[in-house]
């Protein structure tokens, strides 16, 4: 009962916030008078001037791309040289060495893509300075990216006959200081008065019940672990991640960190509403991608709370999270896959077959089910795009997509950015399955071996750092591989979004007439579901078919890997 009722009260609160959270951000992008702006307003006035922006200039698709790229490029060479030299720079109380080549690699890609894969512990690998400046820093830009991204592709699909987008550091910006920022430090203070701890001291030594001594890490963590959550990006300050009792100690703070990975891009499809200036839209977007979550989240319960065979109980604990039972650890774990915060409370390893296929699915749909802040409402349009596309071909006219005509320059980049991901997905996973370093990181034989591998590159492509935690990932094999493909999964999508933005904005808007196909409706909604299910399932279903689905017929058999 106790779980039924967090549930309800979840997507109550969501359902309540997000459309409330959606209209101050469109204020915040629109540079309407908002609530935040007589508190920070001097803030972002200091940005323009240190760093010489032009506020009142815009940009071109192509020079906002190009502000992108580089952006993120210094911000990873940036990342790479504070971990490589940390061991020369201060605030390294545990006199850590310099990481690795190929794992710093492997860090400054996943952080500056806002994937926050981690094949490393934090608090035994990465120095406090590498903490906050490196790796915090990155989890508010990288997800700002993805937000001004979203409003540049919002501007391109409602102006008419422009070439221009807005100013990538103006939106930037916004989206750091009146968004990210005001929220994170609300949430950090509630996590500290939950006990999460943030602190410069390095460690204390405790004695256990059994008189031995044991080294408990601290650090600065409270700061990280809200922009974190908020911002989709999942990297945890300690190993165990939100399963470490210093991240995530109480109920009330798993609640808040839960809802906190979810509100930004639930908010972000209602900002879109207003953009358009049709709530209807916003909500149709809205509610597909909470039927889609429900689908998920009811598919996994149902897995976790049936018959297990082998160990012959129902709602099985083994690594789920103890302290607030089975419902939180599934909760959490279709969460952060739905979104590309990955992040865990619990391993995704010890989920039952068919939850870990929810998990794995949520992010080779290309975390399009709410997604990271921005890119994953940016990827529910190229779906919406295709559906369109699809729907036009069915009728005999011209797709159209609120008043602009979907032409074959759009098609075509739509379908570059959903192949892209897919590449990484299957193509590594082959590689990784037929030579020695690839198969030599796995913790399980079988479907199951199948499984953390297949995971480890879905997560790569859909930028969402989450893992079964059973593949041994710091090795150079895979550093690399997943670097690569963290990189191919942020900027795959990006450019073509970007170029249909721009191509987008120069068309002119055609009044809606009998014939338009409308696209705000439950019609619609139905359509776009089947689309971006039949591409994820004609698309992934023979690996998913060697993987879960086949573990899940075993273990009914009394077979486990």
């Amino acid at each position: 009962m106790n779980e039924a009722v967090q549930l309800i009260l979840f997507f109550v609160l969501l359902a309540a916030t997000a459309p409330l959270l959606g209209k101050f951000m469109f204020r915040v992008f629109t540079g309407d008078r908002h609530i935040m702006r007589p508190i920070f307003g001097w803030l972002e006035n200091s940005v323009y001037t240190i760093g010489g922006i032009n506020s009142k200039e815009e940009m071109n698709w192509k020079t906002y791309t190009s502000a992108v790229l580089l952006f993120n490029f210094l911000g990873m060479l940036f990342l790479y040289l504070l971990q490589v030299l940390q061991a020369y720079l201060p605030l390294n109380t545990g006199k850590l060495p310099n990481v690795t080549w190929h794992l710093a690699f492997n860090t400054a890609a996943s952080f500056t893509t806002n994937t926050n894969w981690q094949a490393y512990g934090g608090e035994n690998t990465l120095s406090y300075l590498v903490q906050m400046l490196g790796i915090t820093v990155q989890n508010f830009v990288s997800a700002a990216t993805g937000i001004a991204v979203m409003m540049a592709l919002m501007r391109g699909l409602t102006r008419k006959s422009t070439n221009v987008l807005g100013n990538f550091w103006v939106d930037l910006t916004r989206g750091v200081v009146y968004v990210l920022l005001p929220l994170s430090m609300v949430l950090a203070f509630l996590l500290i008065g939950q006990g999460v701890v943030q602190t410069f001291s390095h460690s204390i030594t405790a004695t256990t019940l059994q008189g031995s001594e044991q080294v408990i890490a601290l650090g600065p963590a409270a700061s990280q672990i809200a922009i974190k959550q908020l911002g989709t990006n999942g990297g945890g300050f300690f190993n165990a991640n939100s399963a470490h009792p210093f991240e995530n100690p109480t109920p009330f703070s798993n609640f808040l960190e839960l809802f906190a990975i979810i509100i930004i891009s639930a908010g972000l499809v209602f900002t879109y509403g207003h953009y358009l200036n049709s709530r209807r839209q916003g909500r149709t977007i809205f509610y597909t991608m909470l039927i889609l979550f429900g689908i998920g989240l009811g598919i996994s319960l149902w897995s976790e709370y049936s018959y297990n065979n082998v160990l012959n109980i129902t709602g099985n604990m083994e690594g789920k999270e103890t302290r607030f039972g089975v419902m939180n650890s599934v909760l959490w774990s279709v969460a952060t896959t739905a979104t590309s915060n990955g992040s865990v409370n619990s391993m995704h390893d010890s989920l039952s077959p068919l939850s870990g296929m929810v998990a794995m699915f949520n992010m080779m749909l290309g975390e399009v089910i709410f997604g990271g802040v921005g890119c994953g409402l940016y990827g529910m349009i190229i779906f919406i795009l295709l559906t369109v596309f699809i729907a036009g071909l069915m009728v005999g006219r011209t797709p159209e997509y609120l008043g602009k005509k979907v032409e074959a320059f759009e098609v075509k980049m739509a379908i570059f950015a959903v192949l892209a991901p897919n590449i990484v997905i299957k193509l590594f996973t082959a590689i990784a399955c037929t030579v020695g370093p690839g198969l030599s990181g796995l913790n399980n034989a079988g479907p199951h071996g199948l499984s953390e591998i297949l995971c480890a590159f879905s997560s790569a492509s859909g930028n969402n750092g989450s893992a079964f935690a059973g593949l041994n990932a710091n090795t150079v094999f895979y550093n690399l591989m997943i670097g690569c493909g963290v990189i191919i999964g942020r900027f795959g999508i990006l450019i073509p979004v970007m170029a249909i933005a721009g191509s987008m904005a120069e068309k002119k808007i055609t009044p809606d007439s009998m014939g338009t196909f409308k696209t705000d409706n439950w019609l619609f909604m139905v359509l776009l579901m089947a689309v971006i299910l039949i591409i994820g399932g004609l698309t992934f279903f023979p690996p998913l078919a060697l993987g879960p689905i086949v573990e899940h017929l075993l273990m009914n058999q009394g077979v486990m890997f």
